[in-house]
């Protein structure tokens, strides 16, 4: 008997190994049944196929095969040119509208997000994030104060909730004052 390697899922190589147990004898075909979620009669099945084709015929048989509704790569090309030429700068979903209205061809904008991904047309969100470079500190002490204020109840239920206002320095973050007032408000500064 020849020995290779077989490509086959977790899944898959678990059956075999439930399948050679039920096979020697280790294991019921009841046992095996229940741990592989099957019935009695599906695991009847897969120990015939186990039997003849070994291993290698438990794995999917799809395995390594184009999917049935893949679109095939000269309706793809046939699809971006237009959006090259025409609707670079447009959307996955009004290039698809505009393909469909004007070109006659139908395409989930999906689908076309994806083609326009790879020809490099449209960049997903995450990489279109821009970052801001942070602001640098101011040099001399008391050039620039920052204010915030933040609402809370710090003293419980003991008195009436109120703002605590923080005055810091930006060139040293110092803090410069702290006061409490009612609300955050242009007068309570």
């Amino acid at each position: 008997m020849a020995v290779g390697l077989v490509m086959m899922s977790e899944r898959d190589f678990h059956r075999v190994k439930v399948l050679a147990q039920v096979d020697d004898g280790r294991l019921s075909v009841q046992n095996g049944a229940n741990l592989l979620g099957v019935t009695r009669r599906q695991m009847f099945r897969l120990l015939k196929t186990y039997r003849t084709e070994g291993g290698a015929g438990i794995r999917h048989k799809a395995r390594g095969k184009a999917p049935n509704n893949q679109i095939h790569a000269a309706k793809r090309d046939y699809a971006v040119a237009p959006v090259i030429e025409k609707y670079e700068d447009f959307g996955p979903t009004l290039a698809a509208e505009m393909l469909a209205e004007h070109h006659g061809f139908k395409v989930s904008r999906e689908t076309l997000r994806k083609w326009m991904q790879d020809a490099g047309l449209w960049l997903s969100s995450k990489q279109r994030r821009t970052f801001h470079q942070p602001r640098s500190r101011r040099e001399c002490f008391g050039e620039l104060i920052q204010i915030d204020g933040a609402d809370h109840r710090w003293f419980e239920d003991r008195a009436d909730p109120c703002t605590l206002l923080v005055f810091i320095d930006d060139a040293t973050s110092m803090l410069m004052e702290l006061r409490f007032v009612p609300s955050e408000s242009t007068f309570s500064y």
